[in-house]
């Protein structure tokens, strides 16, 4: 994607994200399946959206999360990028730190109960055996 005058947001990575998620929920959705869902009267909107020819309006991030089933949160500071400097991003980040959706929150509550609330450290054996669980094999690239 190359960011042109009509392309503003062409390169951004919310941009990138719903490109990527409307390919992955082919079969399941059409395009204008997640449109409608997300409450644009039309679909040419999501393209654009998806292009960078125009911005998320944040006020349709809850629904266009679900559109896209997926974490909300993550969209909405995906979407802020499109709006604030990188400083202003920054700050956030600071502020509200790192994102988590339910299903990493649910992740993290079964490794603590199975750990007894120790506390783990994250080993390359373990790493190893995580990535095997998702079938991303490979060196583990530490922290």
């Amino acid at each position: 994607m190359n960011t042109s005058p009509g392309r503003p947001n062409a390169n951004t990575e919310i941009a990138k994200f719903i490109d990527g998620r409307i390919d992955q929920l082919k079969g399941r959705k059409s395009q204008k399946d997640i449109a409608a869902e997300a409450g644009f009267t039309n679909v040419n909107f999501l393209s654009m959206i998806k292009s960078g020819a125009a911005k998320v309006p944040l006020d349709r991030v809850p629904a266009l999360a679900g559109a896209l089933e997926c974490d909300g949160a993550r969209l909405f500071l995906l979407a802020l990028e499109q709006y604030h400097k990188r400083s202003a991003l920054v700050a956030i980040k600071q502020i509200f730190g790192t994102v988590l959706s339910p299903n990493e929150v649910c992740w993290i509550e079964v490794l603590r109960k199975a750990s007894d609330k120790t506390d783990p450290p994250l080993t390359v054996v373990r790493a190893r055996i995580l990535r095997a669980m998702f079938g991303k094999l490979g060196p583990y690239p530490g922290r």
